[in-house]
């Protein structure tokens, strides 16, 4: 029982990497002494973010609830458009150059428009956390249910199965992997997006919360926001892999 509670090498060799990365950053701060807006210590991050908790936390689940709803909605968007094409073959020419030229755009640039559209509130965030991830789950959906045997197909369809029944049996557990390894890239691109979008327009949130640090120049609490969004990105890539470990057991 204990070994099973026992974190992997893997994990300690992380935990420690970032033992050692926080106490030189700390180290380099203090030693040189260096300026709060160039460089400030840790510590002294963590000391803003524990005076800013009450703040800081209302922000991070507004965010999170942002980040959260865009990344089901890029999910289901990018993830359905792929099966959409590989169950209707024809809409292949037609959905990949209009999925293209929507994501060759750069996604900032794309802000203004949806701010207008949808407003200050959370449905401009969740429209451009979708939009921004979409094309990536999108791609990377497409690529694992084109991954088949093409004589695996043909053997099922010679036995009667339907298209839906090559889709559930044999085209979706192939793709799963890739389809993970989008979707866990999309993770911290999805808070990354949300928090973007709130510094150029939000009622709150941490993005909102790190543009008024900066207009009144405190730089830690630039930091402090930054660390709790980092600390959201970081736990939503862990549940994101655990649960592939729990449905792709078989990787």
């Amino acid at each position: 029982m204990i070994g099973h509670l026992r974190p992997s090498i893997a994990s300690q060799r992380g935990l420690l990497g970032g033992i050692l990365f926080i106490a030189a950053w700390e180290g380099i701060a203090r030693g040189l002494q260096l300026p709060s807006y160039s460089l400030p210590a840790v510590s002294q991050i963590l000391a803003s973010i524990w005076g800013q908790q009450a703040t800081l936390a209302s922000a991070a689940w507004v965010t999170l609830a942002e980040a959260l709803l865009g990344y089901l909605l890029g999910a289901a968007i990018g993830i359905g458009a792929a099966v959409l094409v590989v169950m209707l073959p024809r809409l292949r020419g037609i959905v990949l150059p209009v999925a293209t030229a929507i994501n060759s755009v750069p996604v900032i640039a794309w802000s203004p428009l949806v701010l207008l559209w949808f407003g200050m509130g959370i449905s401009s965030k969740v429209v451009m956390v979708a939009l921004a991830i979409s094309f990536t789950l999108f791609l990377s959906a497409l690529a694992g249910l084109d991954r088949v045997d093409r004589r695996t197909v043909d053997l099922l369809r010679s036995f009667g199965a339907s298209r839906f029944t090559i889709l559930w049996r044999l085209r979706l557990p192939t793709a799963l992997p890739l389809m993970f390894a989008g979707l866990r890239v999309a993770t911290a691109r999805s808070v990354l997006v949300a928090v973007v979008t709130e510094m150029l327009g939000a009622h709150n949130g941490l993005g909102m919360q790190i543009y008024k640090a900066v207009v009144q120049v405190d730089f830690v609490q630039v930091w402090g926001a930054v660390f709790v969004a980092s600390a959201l990105s970081l736990a939503f890539f862990a549940l994101m892999s655990a649960i592939e470990r729990k449905l792709v057991f078989w990787k």
